[in-house]
């Protein structure tokens, strides 16, 4: 059984055809939309008529005022309803991870980068990088200290400090 390649002019034909479906049946659901929020509107709110003393309007405003809270007391107890169901929603997802089991860590591959190449990579490539960091320190004049030739031979200190003799100096000094 072989397969033909469609030509492109029947393609091309086929595809406008489904468009055409397809923009009919959006048309249709469209006015169905409007035929069902008339027949909602004609059943959920009667036509309204303008009472003519003052005590038939402070009436009506109450009953309105009435069903604006009973509306409101709905949309509240849906909301309630929805944020708990989707906090089940989570809970369960969280559970059918758990039961799946461990996660698979996937095995890494080594990727040769420089330090330069890294921090270009993280930093974004508007940011220039130079790793030279001995480039940008400032540099210092070291300077002998006086000290340093008063303290003399380091051997003579240590053979003053060796034996008894030099321990109980030590612990005397400290005094």
């Amino acid at each position: 059984f072989l397969r033909k390649k469609m030509t492109s002019s029947r393609r091309h034909h086929l595809k406008s055809l489904m468009l055409q479906i397809a923009q009919e049946r959006l048309k249709k659901e469209i006015a169905d939309r409007e035929v069902e929020k008339q027949r909602y509107l004609e059943e959920n709110c009667p036509a309204l008529s303008t009472p003519s003393s003052l005590q038939d309007l402070q009436d009506l405003c109450k009953k309105i005022h009435q069903n604006i809270d009973k509306v409101d007391e709905e949309r509240y107890d849906l909301e309630a309803k929805v944020l708990k169901g989707d906090k089940e929603i989570e809970d369960l997802k969280i559970k059918v991870i758990d039961l799946i089991g461990k996660f698979k860590k996937p095995a890494l591959k080594k990727v040769r980068m420089s330090a330069d190449a890294m921090l270009q990579a993280l930093l974004g490539s508007k940011h220039k990088v130079n790793m030279d960091l001995r480039a940008n320190l400032k540099q210092v004049k070291k300077e002998v200290k006086e000290e340093a030739a008063d303290v003399g031979d380091w051997r003579k200190n240590i053979e003053d400090k060796a034996g008894m003799d030099g321990r109980k100096k030590m612990f005397e000094g400290a005094e």
